[in-house]
């Protein structure tokens, strides 16, 4: 009892004389016990609330855009990017004059704009994921989980997305450079993609010119029996040729039979069939000069008909003007097709030269450790807080028991206090009423 008075009266005496933290430093030591408590208390309750917080992960993907400047704005650039006193300006003014630019705030916009999102939205069913009803809610949460930015000095972009799956935080982050390269594709404006489509065009149009000529050209073939004019033309005159002198051998022959034998022996009427045959042969292999049909028709009357194995001689010069006129467009469009093939090729090629690829740095990884929470740090700050607001109360509930009962301050703090007891009062009798 005595050493809890002379405890008593030295602080007292110590409050009285000593300065304030120094007398609230006493206090504190004077209740350590209970801030012992407290701080046991309060790291059990952090250290469950940290644990209770789900996990997070991040992973980053690392991209460097195409350059669109040429070496000599790209030499102004990298000076004005140094951020050097004397050579900013002059920088700055160059690349202006110069038109040099750079992609990496374009990409930027293109990484944050809506159709990258919706798309991942889709892709990954983050409405379910993310519990969302609405697809600008899972559209605002995916962006805060995602981080794009970019350096100024390197022109790096960086994507970092923010998941507690670690493998869907690393096919998120994919996928962005995934659907960035494809809206780049897609709203490539570059000649080359220009021009390739016109060839395109061009090409789909000549493959049916070619297709068309081709099919009237088999038609000519098929009704008029000419494969090769030229060809054909030789072969028939030399088979007519000798078709003429068998039939002067067989005419010689039948004269002097008849001068032997006579009219009616037997060997006279063979050679007389043989001569007539023969004659038959080459009036069909000379044919007619009957103009040919206006339609083509391998029906019509004509002596040119569909079950002939080659055209007639006096036909042939007739012929020869359509099939040459034919043969003609065919090899007008085999030529331009086989032009518009190689001209379409190179122009894909330099379309695929001038397509902007996005250069991946780091791909994204699966991340192996947690970014969130920091556990320690949590617990370690909770702490700390509750230790704060501990001694916070027990300095100011010591020095309002310090204060006079007839003060003002502490009459009214009373009266309020009152107030809102009996508010409280009334409020819980009204909803406790039948």
């Amino acid at each position: 009892m005595k050493a809890e008075q002379a405890t008593t009266i030295r602080y007292e005496d110590l409050e009285a004389d000593a300065p304030n933290w120094v007398a609230n430093s006493a206090l504190l030591w004077e209740q350590r016990r209970l801030l012992i408590r407290a701080a046991g208390l309060a790291f059990l309750l952090s250290l469950l609330i940290a644990f209770l917080i789900p996990k997070r992960y991040e992973s980053t993907a690392r991209i460097m855009p195409p350059e669109n400047a040429g070496p000599g704005t790209a030499l102004f650039a990298a000076l004005a990017g140094r951020g050097m006193n004397d050579l900013g300006s002059l920088g700055t003014i160059a690349g202006s004059l110069l038109g040099a630019r750079t992609s990496g705030p374009l990409y930027v916009d293109l990484l944050r704009c809506a159709t990258v999102s919706g798309d991942l939205i889709d892709r990954f069913q983050l409405q379910q994921v993310y519990g969302k009803r609405y697809r600008i809610d899972a559209a605002r949460k995916l962006a805060r989980r995602t981080t794009i930015s970019e350096d100024k000095r390197s022109g790096v972009i960086s994507v970092t997305v923010e998941d507690p799956d670690p493998r869907r935080a690393r096919d998120i982050a994919q996928s962005y450079l995934d659907e960035l390269n494809l809206l780049v594709n897609r709203t490539n404006t570059s000649s080359a993609r220009q021009e390739r489509i016109f060839i395109e065009h061009r090409l789909a149009s000549a493959r049916d010119d070619l297709a068309r000529a081709q099919t009237d050209m088999s038609e000519f073939a098929s009704t008029h029996s000419t494969i090769d004019i030229k060809e054909q033309t030789r072969a028939s005159v030399e088979a007519a040729a000798r078709l003429q002198a068998q039939l002067i051998v067989e005419q010689s022959s039948l004269d002097s039979l008849r001068q032997i034998y006579g009219d009616e022996n037997v060997r006279v009427r063979s050679a007389r069939v043989r001569i007539v045959d023969l004659q038959r042969e080459l009036a069909r292999l000379n044919g007619t000069s009957d103009p040919l049909p206006a339609d083509d028709n391998p029906g019509s009357n004509s002596s040119l008909t569909a079950s002939a194995l080659y055209p007639p001689l006096r036909q042939i010069p007739r012929l020869a003007v359509p099939y040459a006129d034919i043969y003609r467009r065919v090899r007008v469009q085999e030529s331009v097709f086989e032009m518009l093939t190689q001209q379409y090729e190179i122009a894909r090629i330099q379309e695929a030269k001038e397509i902007p690829v996005v250069r991946v740095i780091d791909s994204p990884a699966i991340p192996e450790k947690k970014s969130f929470p920091p556990r320690a740090l949590f617990t370690l700050l909770l702490t700390l807080l509750a230790i704060s607001a501990a001694s916070a109360w027990i300095i100011i509930r010591h020095h309002w028991e310090q204060v006079h009962s007839a003060d003002p301050r502490k009459a009214l703090s009373r009266r309020i206090a009152g107030d809102l007891r009996n508010a409280f009062e009334q409020a819980r009798n009204i909803a406790g009423a039948p």
